[in-house]
């Protein structure tokens, strides 16, 4: 019995190499690259911000075509679809600084005549194309003024006169770029047209009477929004 073991066991060892020889290759499976997780940016929902930038009024403008400074406030929503478009609505508040200097001078009696806006504001309907983090848009509505006023005045002093009235009310339109820095903040920039029709002098000196001017604005602003996504404004896909 101990021949016979022993036998065995020999066999076995000497067969061993061979079996080994004819096993196939192992072969080994390359672990796969990681693919970082991509941004899904969601502009759906509301928001709230700030603003900042210039005032120029356009050209006949009783305004004038030097700047004035600008701050405000604005505020809305929007609804992401198809997937890429965006459409919303916004409310928008700017304080303006006072009379910018413009206007216009008749050389015949030397009267200078000029215009101010202290505040507009804007209700107006959105639209955009959006790719990753970016948003372009155009914009257009209803819009309105305060502090409107009107003066005249030559060497001596103020003049009298009269107009056919200035309107507060009138229309806007405009566009600008959006960009989503960080979850639930963008920055943004703005051009925004404002016009409200014209002004005519019904009376003062004989050089004024009749003189027609354009009443409108365009406006450059930089701002920032807090987004109050619906479900988040940025989501990972794997």
């Amino acid at each position: 019995m101990k021949k016979l073991l022993l036998g065995a066991a020999a066999c076995i060892v000497f067969a061993a190499p061979a079996f080994a020889a004819d096993l196939p290759a192992r072969t080994y499976t390359k672990a796969p690259v990681y693919k970082a997780p991509e941004a899904i940016y969601n502009w759906t929902g509301f928001y709230i911000g700030g603003h900042i930038g210039g005032a120029f009024g356009g050209n006949n403008s009783l305004e004038g075509s030097n700047g004035q400074f600008l701050g405000g406030i604005q505020g809305g929503a929007d609804y992401q679809f198809a997937p890429n478009w965006v459409i919303g609505a916004e409310a928008q508040y700017s304080w303006l600084n006072g009379n910018n200097g413009g206007g216009a001078t008749f050389p015949i009696s030397g009267t200078t005549v000029s215009g101010n806006t202290n505040e507009l504001g804007s209700v107006t309907g959105r639209l955009g194309y959006t790719w990753g983090p970016a948003l372009l848009y155009a914009k257009g509505g209803y819009a309105w003024r305060d502090g409107v006023g009107v003066g005249a005045s030559n060497a001596l002093g103020p003049v009298a006169f009269t107009t056919d009235g200035r309107h507060r009310d009138g229309y806007t339109v405009g566009g600008g770029l959006e960009y989503m820095f960080a979850p639930n903040w963008s920055a943004k920039a703005e051009y925004q047209y404002f016009n409200f029709g014209s002004t005519t002098f019904t009376g003062g000196p004989a050089d004024v009477i009749g003189a027609r001017f354009r009443e409108d604005e365009h406006t450059f602003k930089l701002g920032v929004n807090y987004r109050f996504g619906w479900g988040g404004p940025v989501a990972a896909r794997y």
